[in-house]
């Protein structure tokens, strides 16, 4: 699966901060924000990713992250010509997609908690459908909403509804199947100007392809698009970095942790086929 991460709009809540600078290259605590969304990309498995900018921010943007190669990566850049939503954002990277799965993270996103690799994983092996993720939250109509049956299935979904059906909002993780192009391609622009996620999402919801990834408790969704939760997101990394003593979103002990495992699941592998040998030989 390859991924993608939005860094492009022009963060018009945290101005003037960013008047000089885009808003995914602000600190949060130690790190760029873009960090944030990478590393969780990264944890999924994924090593092949764009990053959509605009073309005035782009070269910051390659100066910051270069190739990818340090952390084994392979990054692409792609210019995003107007801030039009997901969808025309889905469209700019079509050529980089090219009908294969994709993973797609709002650059100013970041999720934290016990478990969560392992459900990324699982995320990353799907290859019919879409996933989306969703975070019980108290003032669901500033988000999309997902409305959630008992057995876990999406019923509905609507985008920042004025009397939501759940308090689960759709957070800005997606994963989509090979078919996301041709369905964003079908998709009208809404009354704000926008080719909205929700649209596509709604999509795969009307096929019988839309599915559910719920964070209970324990888990953190960040959101680091006004100053308030620029600041929050800070001290939240502030806090577990100090408190339990690694790094988080530190792209390259996942880096190192990926090589590590690759290299023992290739050890064990080889085990496996010396001894199929050995027994074809005996």
């Amino acid at each position: 699966m390859k991924g993608i991460v939005l860094a492009g709009g022009t963060g018009s809540r945290l101005h003037p901060l960013t008047l000089g600078v885009s808003k995914h290259l602000l600190p949060v605590y130690d790190k760029p924000m873009i960090y944030y969304p990478i590393s969780i990309l990264m944890l999924a498995g994924i090593r092949e990713i764009a990053i959509v900018t605009t073309e005035i921010d782009q070269p910051a943007y390659r100066r910051l992250l270069g190739s990818g190669g340090q952390w084994g990566c392979r990054f692409e850049y792609i210019i995003q010509s107007e801030p039009k939503g997901i969808g025309h954002a889905i469209l700019a990277c079509e050529e980089f997609i090219a009908r294969e799965p994709v993973a797609i993270i709002l650059g100013d996103n970041f999720f934290f908690g016990p478990g969560l690799t392992p459900k990324l994983r699982q995320a990353a092996s799907l290859d019919e459908g879409a996933l989306v993720f969703c975070y019980q939250v108290a003032d669901p109509e500033r988000f999309g909403v997902a409305e959630i049956n008992q057995l876990g299935e999406v019923v509905s979904i609507e985008e920042k509804p004025e009397h939501p059906k759940s308090n689960y909002a759709v957070t800005g993780l997606y994963f989509f199947d090979s078919n996301l192009v041709s369905i964003a391609r079908k998709i009208h622009c809404s009354s704000r100007g926008e080719y909205e996620v929700t649209c596509i999402n709604k999509a795969y919801l009307n096929a019988g392809n839309l599915s559910a990834e719920i964070l209970g408790r324990g888990y953190a969704w960040l959101d680091t698009g006004t100053h308030e939760a620029l600041l929050e997101a800070g001290q939240f990394i502030e806090t577990v970095q100090k408190r339990q003593g690694y790094q988080v979103a530190d792209l390259g002990e996942i880096s190192a942790e990926f090589a590590l495992n690759s290299l023992s699941e290739n050890r064990v592998f080889a085990n496996i086929r010396s001894v199929s040998r050995s027994s074809l030989v005996v």
